[in-house]
Formats: C-alpha cells, sequence, structure tokens
C-alpha cells in the first residue's frame, strides 16, 4: 500500500499538511489537520516531498495560502442522495471511542427542498410526544437548511419528527398547510448506520413530499361562491373517473408492491410499503369510503406500528383497530372514515 500510518500528507485542493491517522477502506483514510480528523480519498492527498518536488523549491510568498473551511462550497444538496421532492437528511459525525474505532456520535439534521417551490415550515422535534426542539422558518427552492444537531443516545428514544408547510407564495390551486411526520426507531436507526457504512455514504434521507400537494377538490355545493371568489373549481365526479380506482382493501406484503424486493434493504423496503399505504389511504378519502383493511403482516410489528402512528394524526379516521380477523389474523388493521 503507498501509505501507511503516520505519514505526513498534504491535501491537493488546500496545500495543508496532515497525518493519516487511520484507514477507513481501500480509498479512503482518516487524517488529521491542524487537529481537525475527517476522512479524505487517496487521490485527494499526496506526500510533502512530492510536491516540494515538483515545486523545485521556488516559493511564492505573496500567494494566498488556502485553509479546510475556506474550500469553496460544492453545489447544494451534493452531499444528500435524493431526488425531486422535500426531504429529511440525517448526517451522521464521527468521533473515535476508547479502542479507537470510529461511532456516531451525534447527527446534523437538514431539510433538504428539491422542488421548485419557496416553501415557510415549522418543525418539531418531540420524544413521548413532548416537544424537545422547534423552529419555524422558510426554505428557498433547490436548496438546504440546517435545522439542528441531535445526539446518537436521543435517537435511541424513538423521536417524531413533525413539519407544518406552506407555500411562501400562495396558490389558490394548492393546499393551504401540508403536514409531514417522520418517526425513527433504534433498530431501524443502526441498520441505517450500517448501510452507510457498507455503500460509502455521506447520509441518508427520508422524503416528507414528492411534490406540494394540490388545493382539496371542492363539490358542487357553494361552486358559484367560489368560482367567483377566484378558486378553481372542478366537478368531483369527472375529476374520479380519471383517478386511480380506490380499494377497500391493500396488501403490503412487500413481494405484493415490487419483482426486486429481494435486493432491497429494510429501510427501503419500509418506505415503499408507507409511500403505498399512503396513496391508497388518499384515494380511500378522496372516494369517501366508510372503511379500508389494510394487510401489513405480523412480523417484528414495525410496519403496523408506523402505519397506527400515522393514523393517529389523520382527522378522517374515525377508529382503526388491529384484532383478531379470521382472513388475516393479527396481520392486518381496519381503519373507520368519518366526514
Amino acid at each position: 500500500m503507498k501509505y501507511q500510518r503516520g505519514d505526513k500528507i498534504i491535501l491537493l485542493h488546500s496545500e495543508e499538511e496532515g497525518e493519516i491517522i487511520d484507514f477507513i477502506n481501500d480509498k479512503m483514510v482518516m487524517v488529521e489537520v491542524k487537529g481537525v480528523k475527517f476522512p479524505v480519498f487517496m487521490d485527494q492527498i499526496d506526500f510533502p516531498y512530492f510536491k516540494r518536488f515538483s515545486a523545485k523549491g521556488k516559493k511564492d510568498i505573496n500567494k494566498p495560502r488556502h485553509y479546510v473551511d475556506q474550500v469553496k462550497k460544492e453545489k447544494a444538496n451534493a452531499q444528500y442522495n435524493v431526488t425531486s421532492g422535500m426531504w429529511l437528511a440525517f448526517l451522521p459525525v464521527f468521533d473515535k471511542d476508547v479502542f479507537d474505532e470510529d461511532i456516531v456520535e451525534y447527527f446534523k439534521i437538514y431539510l433538504v427542498n428539491q422542488t421548485p417551490d419557496d416553501v415557510k415550515f415549522s418543525y418539531h422535534l418531540r420524544f413521548m410526544g413532548k416537544a424537545d426542539f422547534d423552529i419555524s422558518n422558510e426554505i428557498p427552492a433547490f436548496s438546504d437548511f440546517y435545522l439542528h444537531d441531535v445526539p446518537l443516545e436521543d435517537l435511541n428514544d424513538s423521536p417524531r419528527f413533525d413539519f407544518e408547510f406552506s407555500l411562501k407564495t400562495p396558490d389558490k390551486t394548492k393546499a393551504e398547510i401540508c403536514n409531514a411526520s417522520y418517526k425513527i426507531k433504534p433498530k431501524q436507526l443502526f441498520q441505517k448506520i450500517a448501510e452507510l457504512r457498507q455503500k460509502q455514504e455521506a447520509s441518508f434521507s427520508y422524503q416528507m413530499y414528492d411534490t406540494y400537494p394540490d388545493r382539496a377538490l371542492v363539490e358542487d355545493a357553494g361552486a358559484g361562491s367560489l368560482s367567483k371568489a377566484g378558486y378553481k373549481v372542478y366537478d368531483a365526479s369527472k375529476f374520479r373517473k380519471h383517478t386511480e380506482p380506490p380499494r377497500s382493501l391493500i396488501d403490503l406484503h412487500i413481494e405484493k408492491l415490487t419483482d426486486d424486493w429481494q435486493r432491497m434493504g429494510n429501510y427501503e423496503k419500509l418506505s415503499m410499503q408507507l409511500k403505498t399505504f399512503e396513496k391508497y389511504y388518499e384515494l380511500a378519502v378522496l372516494h369517501h369510503q366508510p372503511q379500508l383493511i389494510v394487510i401489513h403482516g405480523v412480523g417484528t410489528g414495525k410496519l403496523r406500528d408506523e402505519i397506527h402512528d400515522i393514523l393517529r394524526l389523520k382527522k378522517e379516521v374515525k377508529s382503526f383497530v388491529n384484532q383478531y380477523h379470521p382472513s388475516f389474523g393479527y396481520g392486518a388493521t381496519e381503519i373507520y372514515f368519518q366526514y
């Protein structure tokens, strides 16, 4: 191997000198520069004497020195593995334990806006239903917003991240408010950390919404006055002809949703199952269904608990129950709506 622990190196982009303190894998090393430890790729460092030799001993005392914190910032969202939509991103910050092993000390929490909309938001972090952190602000289109740091040990208490979004510039065709929540459990968190190490990724993210939702469709009652007020009024009966038909029963077993489920990680499976649930829940509400049965299976109960957490926040839900069913055992939840 070209390098060894203790070797003196130089960062090619900033010309700062440091020392290799550990090896992460065959492509990355952990370095220390002026007391700051961070990972770098091997192709971004070199031995100092190679740099000095190539310079042929010439020194330019007028050349400004660049430091790590002066390196030009990459374009927004470069460190996040996200697509379009509004995302909640978790960036782990590592430290060394007594055995010189890398451990996650805390997470930097970001809101990532990959939509063309400037959005207002209110954010609440809750533990056991009690508020721990609150902030309200704005996030421009295609940008990110640093929320705060959360210690790893706090995330063992199954926190819930609640958001209320609204467009900075009101649009009569769009919903006045969009609510979204995310709850992560300790086992799920450590699985995500393990996946980050394996895939050598910098963060993991959860999608709050894909596109900002449209305003709820208005029925015929009062349509004339609403139309005069400037609202676009739809004929709900015609609109429903062009939507996917609702279902009174949905099966969320992953093999029913995709053929590639064996290649997916647990987090990806759970995300797909929850998105499918949200889709058919919204269709059930749109079509004013009185009831919906969700088959989630028994398993560890993770999917069931996530669905129940979502249902507790839905105003259309009159009640829901997970009791023995002759067809599904305890693997299904029955939802009853009120309108």
